[in-house]
């Protein structure tokens, strides 16, 4: 979900959603202050690993990474702990032979660091919302039906509709971050398949008797 913008405001300096190594890419839910430094201290990780082993850094080293700094946080004198949660997603080389696969990683600010299929972040209602992907998610999606299931998702907290979201396809060849427009259009999709579905059950409800 994208904050509402003040009418002057340039909606760049406000993303939410911002890589960190050219196959990884980051969303939080939190303080953006916070989330620049860790972002900042993620890329630099991310480029010194690319110098010493000449290789670019797993999603789980990174991953790993964030955990572990927002760990030590915690711990410090005159420092507090970083007030954010993370997603992280992007590829990974799978076994030989076979595609990349993509991957998807959280961090949280007391340190812990878990692998998952699909997961909400920040807001008093991620649970429910957890408890939506649960019952609507399913192994081999394809891209369309992942983007429309994300945006039934963001719909539930989301006033404005596709003015306050901002919505970045992941692919193994690179990222794509969706225009309002293309949001406008899926929302128009989903909309008119709830109208469907409550034309259909009022057409099957029985009459009432005279």
């Amino acid at each position: 979900e994208r904050r509402a913008l003040a009418k002057l405001q340039d909606p760049r300096t406000i993303r939410k959603i911002v890589a960190v190594d050219a196959n990884a890419i980051l969303a939080f839910a939190g303080l953006t202050a916070d989330a620049r430094v860790l972002v900042n201290k993620t890329r630099t990780e991310a480029q010194t690993y690319r110098l010493t082993v000449e290789d670019a850094p797993s999603m789980e080293y990174l991953a790993r990474f964030i955990a572990r700094t927002q760990q030590k946080y915690t711990q410090r004198g005159g420092v507090r702990p970083f007030g954010l949660s993370t997603l992280m997603a992007g590829f990974e080389d799978g076994a030989i032979g076979t595609k990349k696969k993509p991957v998807l990683y959280q961090t949280d600010p007391a340190g812990t660091h878990s692998s998952w299929k699909a997961q909400v972040i920040g807001g008093r209602n991620a649970k429910t919302l957890r408890e939506f992907l649960e019952k609507n998610y399913e192994d081999n999606m394809t891209e369309e039906a992942v983007v429309k299931l994300i945006v039934k998702v963001l719909l539930e907290v989301v006033d404005s509709g596709a003015a306050n979201m901002e919505v970045c396809v992941i692919r193994a060849g690179g990222r794509e971050t969706m225009s309002e427009a293309d949001v406008t259009k899926v929302v128009k999709v989903i909309e008119d398949e709830i109208e469907e579905t409550q034309a259909s059950a009022g057409a099957k409800k029985p009459a009432a008797d005279a």
